[in-house]
C-alpha cells in the first residue's frame, strides 16, 4: 500500500504575525560546494534544513569529506581528506546545484565527474556557458553516461564573457577560477545575491574575488585556501518573498524577520503598486493589506529584476485582484507556466499568450485538488489555498521540501489553517 502526503487548507484565513526566514537555499548549495577548495575545517551557519542541501550534504560525505553536524543550522565540513572526483549518482541527479561541483572538483583536483544535473522542469536549461567558461580555463569537457566530465593540466586565468547572465555558469567559473594561475574575468555576470554569498565565503578562505553582485567579475587565483573560520549564510530572499505574497493576497499582517531588505526591493515596489502597505526596517518588512488592490504589469528577469522564483506566487496572488494582470516570463521558457493548469482547476482565469500569462483576476478560487510540478509551483499552490473558498488538497509535497524550510510550521504560525497528512 503506497501512502502519499498532501496538504490539506482550509481557505479564508488572514495571516498575522511574524516569521524568521531560513538561509538561502541557492547560497547554501553553492557554499557546501565552494567548501570543498579549502583546506582545514570550515563551520557553516544559518544553513536551511531542505532536500536539496542534504543531498549536496550526502554527496561530500560520499567523496571523503568529513561532515559534522553542530546544531540544527550549523555544519563543520572538513575536505582535507577529500578522495575523490566523482560525484555519487543517486539523488544528486535530481537535483540542478550538482553541477557546481563540477567546478570546484575540477579545481581541487583538475578533473571532475559530476552527475548531469537534475531540478525543476522549466524546459531547456543548458550547460553551454558552464563548458564555455571551463573549456576557456584549459579544461577538456565531455557529457557522458550520466555524467559532465572535465579534465585540464593546468587551470589558467582568462576573459570569459556569458552569452547571458547566468547563474549556475557564474558560480561554476568562479569556483573553477579560485586556485588557477593568473587573473580570470567573468564579464556579462549574473548579479544574484547567492553569487555575492558564496563569493564571500571564499574571500573569508583566502581567495580574492572581486565584483561579485556585478556583471564584471575578477578573480586572482591563489595557491590555496585555508579553513578554521565560521560564515553565515544570508537569508533566503525567496522564502521572504513568498511569505510577503502570501500575507498580501489574505489582506493579512505579516512581519518577515533576518532578511536583507535591499533584495526585495523589486517585489516590494511592486506589492506597492498593487496597493499593500509595505514598511521596511534594518532587518525586516512589514506587508499589510488593503481594502483596494490594482492590477499591475511584471516581467520577470535576471537580479536586480522580479525575480522568476517568485513568478507562480504572485500570480496566485493576482488571480484575487479584479482586472486584467500580465506577467511575462523573461528567463525561463513557456514551461515555467507548468503550474497553470493546477490553478484553473481552482477556477483560476489564466490564459498564455507566447511567454505572457494574462490574469483575470477578482473571481473568487474554488478548493481543489492539486499537484506541485515545481519547487515554487508548490508554494503558489498553498497562496492559492490560502484565498480559495473551502478546502484545497496539495500533493507532490517534495518540491515544497526542496525549498522551503519547515514551511507549514511557519505558516501555520501566522495563522493558515493548513495540516500535513497522509493518505492511502
Amino acid at each position: 500500500m503506497v501512502m502519499e502526503e498532501k496538504l490539506i487548507i482550509t481557505g479564508g484565513k488572514r495571516l498575522e504575525g511574524n516569521v524568521e526566514i531560513s538561509g538561502a537555499k541557492n547560497a547554501a548549495v553553492a557554499i557546501i560546494a565552494a567548501a570543498l577548495l579549502v583546506e582545514g575545517p570550515v563551520t557553516i551557519e544559518n544553513t536551511p534544513n531542505i532536500i536539496d542541501v542534504n543531498i549536496m550534504l550526502n554527496a561530500i560525505k560520499e567523496l571523503g569529506v568529513e561532515v559534522s553536524k553542530i546544531d540544527s543550522k550549523t555544519y563543520k565540513i572538513d575536505a582535507t581528506k577529500i578522495n575523490n572526483h566523482r560525484t555519487p549518482y543517486g539523488d544528486l541527479s535530481k537535483i540542478r546545484s550538482s553541477y557546481y561541483f563540477v567546478g570546484a572538483l575540477l579545481a581541487r583536483f583538475k578533473k571532475a565527474e559530476v552527475t548531469f544535473p537534475g531540478g525543476c522542469n522549466f524546459g531547456q536549461r543548458p550547460i553551454d556557458q558552464h563548458i564555455k567558461g571551463f573549456e576557456a580555463l584549459g579544461a577538456r569537457v565531455e557529457i557522458s553516461g550520466g555524467y559532465i566530465n572535465a579534465k585540464a593540466k593546468k587551470l589558467v586565468g582568462t576573459k570569459i564573457y556569458f552569452d547571458v547572465a547566468t547563474v549556475g555558469a557564474t558560480i561554476n567559473c568562479i569556483l573553477a577560477a579560485v586556485l588557477a594561475e593568473g587573473t580570470t574575468i567573468l564579464e556579462n555576470a549574473n548579479r544574484e545575491p547567492h553569487i555575492v554569498d558564496m563569493a564571500n565565503f571564499l574571500n573569508m578562505m583566502g581567495a580574492d574575488i572581486k565584483g561579485a553582485g556585478t556583471n564584471v567579475i575578477r578573480i586572482n587565483g591563489v595557491y590555496k585556501l585555508e579553513g578554521g573560520k565560521t560564515y553565515t549564510i544570508s537569508p533566503d530572499m525567496i522564502e521572504a518573498g513568498t511569505f510577503m505574497i502570501a500575507a498580501a493576497a489574505t489582506k493579512g499582517n505579516v512581519t518577515v524577520t533576518n532578511i536583507i531588505p535591499e533584495h526585495m526591493e523589486s517585489l516590494s515596489a511592486k506589492l506597492k503598486e498593487i496597493g499593500a502597505i509595505v514598511l521596511t526596517g534594518d532587518d525586516y518588512i512589514t506587508v499589510k493589506g488593503a481594502k483596494k488592490y490594482v492590477p499591475v504589469n511584471i516581467k520577470t528577469l535576471p537580479y536586480p529584476g522580479f525575480p522568476t522564483d517568485l513568478h507562480p506566487q504572485i500570480v496566485s496572488y493576482l488571480l484575487t485582484i479584479e482586472g486584467q494582470s500580465n506577467l511575462t516570463e523573461g528567463v525561463w521558457d513557456t514551461r515555467r507556466f507548468q503550474y497553470i493548469e493546477q490553478l484553473q482547476q481552482m477556477q483560476g482565469d489564466i490564459r498564455i499568450e507566447g511567454s505572457t500569462a494574462i490574469i483575470n483576476g477578482g473571481n473568487k478560487l474554488i478548493g481543489a485538488p492539486v499537484r506541485a510540478c515545481d519547487l515554487r509551483a508548490a508554494a503558489s499552490l498553498v497562496i492559492a489555498g490560502l484565498v480559495a473558498e473551502g478546502k484545497t488538497s496539495v500533493y507532490e509535497l517534495q518540491f515544497l521540501d526542496r525549498g522551503y524550510e519547515n514551511f507549514v510550521e511557519k505558516i501555520k504560525q501566522l495563522g493558515a489553517k493548513i495540516e500535513r497528512v497522509k493518505e492511502k
